[in-house]
């Protein structure tokens, strides 16, 4: 699953505002009691102050049962992209197709689908043409944990049609496929077969703190991406002095490699950048305007990732043990089998910081592998910025995984304060990329 905050480049006759000033980085003097020792273009440091929790608001929404309800909805790649191009529906997206001209309109909210298991949707801002451009949030996947199986069945050498299914599959599973859809089972003359836990996604524990689920790796990234997305974006208000394109990724094939179509290692993420660059901009951008975009943009690599397991405490460093109910974890990786930076975990931190939000910190053990995400294929495929984070999560590829509900929400406003307000963040960090 990916996140994506996109900027369109401004027009080259525009002047562009000036760097705001070392000084201005800084909330205190205390909050960067180092500031003085280093050069100014060095300095990270945020004008953002804390927000102060007000104990006499009440907690905001929960989006748990949401997400429950997406899981019990999703229990294959395409069903996980039927449902949320159902609810991207019911929140007034447009539905695009890739083969035909797209026609974008400031203030827009749009998706597409690819092979019915990839999904991107995005919202245009209203200022968009006119100032920097938009900033995609691109890193979130359907994951097929479901293992798709194949029997060798024997075959009756008379047998030869080549477009039958019932020399490869059991005539009781076409009768009860064919009862299902409604059709003949002469019909069904191709399928891509799931195995699927019957057992629907529940929450559990003494106190309802958990989540219980298969697919939470990772539909529950993608569930709050998606969420975060339709109510950042549901009002006009809430695009009308936006700069940015904001954008969500939903791909397939990430646990095998992500080498298909429909995968993050296809060129789908910059041809959609590029078409949404095309119907927006006009003559006073210039050339490079996609290249310029890019290097404004800003993607967050949602995966989730291993919590810590109270039998198995060894197998995380000491100072890097995510637990659940913690927050979203930053994944950092020397072989940058993640695509975390120090700029660009500081950039996400920033936003935690902000709002108040937990955020968790991961290194794997030098001694040990650790795999990967659609991070490193998109960061160095298309040349963006990129995060790499995850929700905390127990049994990760087993039949019934586990997560903490604090955590799904944490998520959900972490991704939706992205949306919102990191465009302030990076236009006041001088940093140049």
């Amino acid at each position: 699953m990916a996140l994506l905050r996109l900027h369109l480049p401004r027009p080259l006759l525009s002047s562009r505002r000036s760097p705001a000033l070392p000084s201005a980085l800084s909330a205190s003097a205390t909050s960067c009691l180092w500031r003085g020792r280093l050069p100014a273009s060095r300095l990270l440091c945020s004008s953002h102050p804390a927000l102060a929790p007000d104990a006499s608001s009440a907690a905001p929404p929960s989006i748990v049962a949401g997400l429950l309800d997406y899981l019990n909805e999703s229990w294959t790649q395409f069903h996980a992209t039927a449902e949320a191009k159902r609810q991207l529906l019911d929140a007034g997206f447009k539905l695009l197709s890739e083969s035909d001209d797209w026609d974008l309109q400031p203030g827009g909210r749009y998706f597409f689908t690819r092979n019915m298991s990839c999904l991107v949707a995005f919202a245009i801002g209203e200022n968009t043409v006119n100032t920097d451009g938009f900033k995609p949030n691109l890193e979130t996947h359907l994951v097929p944990l479901l293992a798709t199986k194949h029997e060798d069945t024997p075959t009756n050498s008379d047998e030869k049609s080549s477009n039958s299914t019932k020399v490869t599959h059991h005539p009781l599973l076409l009768q009860i496929l064919s009862e299902e859809i409604g059709c003949d089972p002469d019909e069904i003359i191709g399928m891509e077969l799931n195995v699927c836990d019957t057992q629907p996604s529940c929450l559990g524990g003494g106190n309802n703190e958990f989540i219980y689920s298969g697919r939470l790796d990772n539909l529950a990234s993608c569930y709050c991406a998606l969420r975060s997305l339709m109510d950042s974006s549901k009002m006009a208000e809430q695009l009308s002095n936006e700069k940015a394109i904001r954008m969500v990724a939903m791909f397939d094939n990430e646990e095998v490699g992500s080498d298909s179509m429909q995968g993050a290692g296809a060129p789908t993420m910059f041809q959609a950048m590029r078409r949404i660059i095309d119907s927006l901009m006009h003559q006073s951008m210039g050339e490079g305007a996609l290249e310029r975009a890019i290097h404004s943009s800003f993607l967050v690599s949602a995966d989730m990732a291993h919590a810590l397991h109270p039998n198995y405490a060894e197998k995380h460093e000491e100072c890097h043990r995510p637990e659940l109910q913690k927050g979203l974890v930053i994944k950092h990786n020397a072989n940058q089998r993640y695509a975390t930076s120090a700029v660009t975990a500081f950039l996400f931190k920033e936003i935690a910081r902000i709002h108040n939000l937990p955020v968790q910190e991961f290194v794997v053990r030098n001694d040990m592998g650790c795999g990967s995400t659609i991070g490193p294929i998109l960061a160095s495929g298309v040349g963006i910025r990129t995060v790499d984070c995850g929700i905390p999560q127990l049994s990760m590829h087993s039949v019934r995984e586990m997560c903490g509900k604090e955590d799904v929400d944490t998520t959900y406003r972490h991704f939706k304060a992205f949306f919102e307000m990191f465009s302030d963040i990076d236009r006041k960090l001088n940093v140049d990329f």
